[in-house]
């Protein structure tokens, strides 16, 4: 297993708290928004942006993303617009990393592994993760992103072949996402009976195999479930639903969206999480 190194959520597990990622859809809030909600987070300590190009239908994805997503592309934004987005924030960036999340049918397919692994490291972000990557590109892809000096982030469920959960780990360089239920992001069922803390044996199981830091996400959406996290031994929480939702309502009530997240990520980080147990 490789040595630790300081990539994804490398200061909060330096001081052995639970990091925090968050998923948004570039475009929604619109890009010149989002683009004053990506330096709140970085004010706030945030470790990780999950910065999805939006993509229609996506079956992982209940109403709430579905709705943004498609808010998003009626903006139409897509690979091109959300990499110059990217390009334009890096530099004032302090400490948030931005992790790609790619559809491959929507977004990728159209161009060879090389050459969208390049587009997405010299756009300045710090990961790719490809959504619905067919099994037979899965070796020119870890290729074209080793090359291209490009993190991967890569999924697996609690009850994943062994194969996949060994081949995810192997190739996670950014961090690896463990979903933690199947089913559609923001309905909330098939959490284990114990929590996310019942997550435990498979983070364990995982730590074996990688040095990678590990998040877990999927039915996270509030402090008591990231205390869930933390007590499964995860170095990371990833929020999505709960923040999009947020989002959301900003928009229909004419709330300033910014302010709306922000208190939102307030109430998620008031008393930092320590990783294994309660602070």
């Amino acid at each position: 297993m490789a040595e630790f190194t300081q990539g994804f959520f490398g200061e909060a597990r330096a001081r052995a708290e639970l990091g925090l990622a968050v998923f948004l859809n570039a475009g929604d809030p619109p890009l010149s928004v989002l683009k004053d909600c990506v330096a709140m987070l970085d004010e706030s300590g945030i470790g990780c942006l999950e910065l999805a190009v939006p993509f229609p239908d996506s079956p992982t994805d209940g109403p709430v993303v579905r709705r943004s997503a498609d808010r998003a592309l009626a903006e139409g934004v897509g690979l091109a617009e959300t990499l110059a987005f990217v390009a334009a924030v890096r530099p004032s960036l302090k400490r948030l990393r931005i992790a790609l999340l790619a559809d491959w049918s929507h977004t990728l397919r159209t161009a060879p592994p090389t050459d969208y692994a390049r587009a997405v490291a010299d756009g300045g972000v710090d990961a790719l993760l490809a959504h619905g990557l067919p099994p037979r590109l899965r070796s020119a892809h870890h290729e074209a992103l080793r090359e291209a000096g490009l993190p991967e982030v890569t999924t697996c469920y609690p009850a994943s072949p062994p194969a996949t959960v060994t081949d995810a780990a192997a190739h996670a360089t950014g961090y690896l996402y463990l979903i933690a239920r199947y089913g559609r992001s923001g309905s909330g069922s098939g959490t284990p009976s114990a929590g996310h803390a019942g997550l435990a044996p498979v983070v364990g199981f995982l730590r074996d195999l990688t040095a990678s830091p590990i998040a877990v996400g999927f039915g996270v959406s509030t402090a008591e479930d990231l205390a869930s996290v933390a007590l499964s031994g995860a170095d990371a929480a990833i929020v999505g639903s709960a923040g999009v939702a947020v989002m959301e309502r900003a928009r229909e009530t004419g709330a300033d969206p910014v302010d709306a997240y922000r208190s939102f990520i307030a109430t998620l980080t008031t008393t930092p999480t320590s990783r294994g147990g309660y602070p």
